[in-house]
């Protein structure tokens, strides 16, 4: 696994580069873009450039006394599991994922922060994983802080299940595809179930998680609610991208640590 003098493979980094005089990095925060890794990481103490390599682009960063690793994981369930097993192999025992999401239970405002309990696994990574009828859950501690910091911090926040896909435009173009009937279908049978929101990372996530026996939440920012926006809601907007990173920030320090 490991490549070009010790590096992984993909994220481009080496389990040494983890190693600091006042401790190892166990924890990360990852998000789907490498262009917001460096403003989330300059909310933090110390932030340090580590390597971009494809998709993947790393900082280290310090929260008080502890230093955690942000990097990108790009777009979907594929480039998401490799980000999860490369880091478990740098030594990362704990990850949250920031993010953004499209809303889909009407109380999910734009800008709402949404805290994924769990996952709807209608996507494909996840099922050479795990059997389909495992769920995709988050840890139990990572959810409960995320909850926490979102409420210290003043926001609208709502916890439960996500719809997690692999195709973009199936979500937002259904009627234009072959399968139209069963994405309509099962889109309404999401929403009837109580999702609160639909994304593309977060069933990888947790399943790849729960297989390394590492643990995962993830938090993110609704950005628009299509079933609001068909009802004639209209939502304010603010574009402040990093709101999620803040909670998350807040949340992974508050984690006690892993016994070993």
């Amino acid at each position: 696994m490991l490549f070009n003098e010790d590096k992984l493979y993909h994220i481009g980094i080496a389990p040494r580069q983890l190693e600091f005089p006042d401790g190892r990095v166990t924890r990360a925060i990852i998000c789907g873009d490498p262009g917001r890794v460096e403003p989330l990481a300059r909310l933090m103490d110390d932030p340090q450039p580590l390597a971009s390599n494809r998709e993947y682009t790393s900082y280290t960063a310090r929260i008080g006394n502890r230093r955690v690793l942000v990097m990108s994981h790009g777009i979907g369930g594929p480039s998401t599991a490799i980000c999860v097993e490369e880091l478990h192999i740098a030594g990362i025992d704990t990850v949250i994922r920031v993010g953004t999401c499209g809303g889909m239970a009407m109380q999910v405002r734009t800008e709402d922060t949404v805290v994924a309990s769990a996952a709807i696994r209608a996507e494909g990574t996840s099922r050479e994983y795990l059997p389909i009828e495992f769920p995709a859950a988050a840890d139990f501690d990572v959810t409960l802080q995320l909850k926490l910091a979102a409420e210290r911090l003043g926001k609208s926040c709502h916890v439960g299940v996500v719809h997690c896909k692999d195709s973009f435009y199936g979500q937002h173009s259904p009627e234009r595809m072959p399968v139209s009937g069963e994405l309509l279908a099962k889109w309404q049978a999401w929403i009837r179930g109580g999702a609160l929101a639909s994304e593309m990372e977060t069933a990888a996530l947790f399943c790849v998680s729960a297989t390394l026996g590492m643990r995962a939440g993830a938090v993110l920012r609704c950005i628009w609610n299509q079933e609001r926006h068909k009802a004639g809601i209209t939502d304010t907007v603010t574009a402040d991208e990093l709101s999620c990173a803040r909670v998350a920030i807040a949340a992974i320090t508050a984690l006690p640590d892993i016994p070993r």
